[in-house]
């Protein structure tokens, strides 16, 4: 099921940098991920899905980008949520 806003806002409570942030990096970072595993558990099923695989590559530029802005202006903050969502190596 996708994300629901429970599950997002859940999300967003976890990685908010402030009490009323709701668009920070690591909040969109979270958010992005959460629907990539989304997706990537949808292909287990449905294979031949090339339109909704198109999206989910749109979403992983998406994410790459917003994690190298994160490591340019802020080194440590993009170490403290690639270790926490357990994404690369």
């Amino acid at each position: 099921m996708p994300l629901t806003r429970e599950a997002k806002s859940k999300l967003i409570e976890r990685y908010r940098v402030h009490p009323r942030d709701t668009g920070s990096p690591e909040v969109q970072i979270a958010v992005l991920s959460e629907r990539i595993s989304y997706l990537n558990e949808h292909f287990q099923v449905h294979r031949k899905d090339h339109a909704s695989r198109r999206g989910l590559l749109v979403l992983v530029g998406k994410r790459r980008r917003l994690l190298e802005y994160l490591k340019r202006r802020n080194p440590e903050r993009y170490k403290q949520v690639i270790e926490r969502l357990g994404i690369r190596k």
